[in-house]
């Protein structure tokens, strides 16, 4: 009789938990459906599609420049930022405030007023003959990158930390 109710609630706790591994894989499911909704990146080529702060910050250092692609990264569990590739090659990041991360002008110099006093007058100092053609901004530190593949760090007081060069 005992091996009967043994057998019995086995079975039971067996099913119970096959009926919790289907709820727990609908849960996961819907979960990751949500996400993906949430998750979804828009493009344009307007610049009202961005914060004002980021519209400002075109109008004031590249006034001339057209806008070819404004990309607005929408994430779940972070804030949206926003990717900007201007029709001369340039790319500009901004975070969800509309403040700049990351301007990459290619080969060409980055507008002066964007890098730190500190950073232009070390680099002028150290690399007379090259410009900065990349600064990224993180919640540490400056990168930037020099015309001639040097790559510098700086912290955000803006004095220098080490030197990378590419290969």
């Amino acid at each position: 009789m005992e091996n009967v109710l043994l057998k019995k609630s086995k079975m039971k706790t067996h099913k119970y938990m096959n009926t919790m591994k289907k709820y727990l894989l609908l849960v996961v499911t819907l979960l990751f459906g949500v996400m993906a909704g949430y998750a979804q990146d828009k493009y344009s080529i307007n610049r009202n599609d961005l914060p004002e702060a980021a519209q400002k910050f075109l109008t004031d250092y590249f006034p001339k420049a057209k806008v070819g692609m404004v990309k607005t990264d929408r994430h779940l569990l972070k804030k949206t930022d926003y990717d900007v590739k201007l029709v001369n090659g340039t790319k500009i990041e901004f975070n969800n405030a509309g403040k700049w991360t990351s301007v990459d002008c290619k080969t060409r110099e980055v507008p002066e007023g964007i890098i730190p006093k500190s950073i232009r007058t070390y680099v002028k100092k150290n690399f007379p003959d090259v410009k900065i053609v990349k600064i990224k901004k993180t919640t540490t530190k400056y990168e930037v990158e020099l015309s001639d593949d040097v790559e510098l760090t700086f912290n955000l007081l803006g004095q220098f930390k080490s030197m990378k060069m590419d290969d």
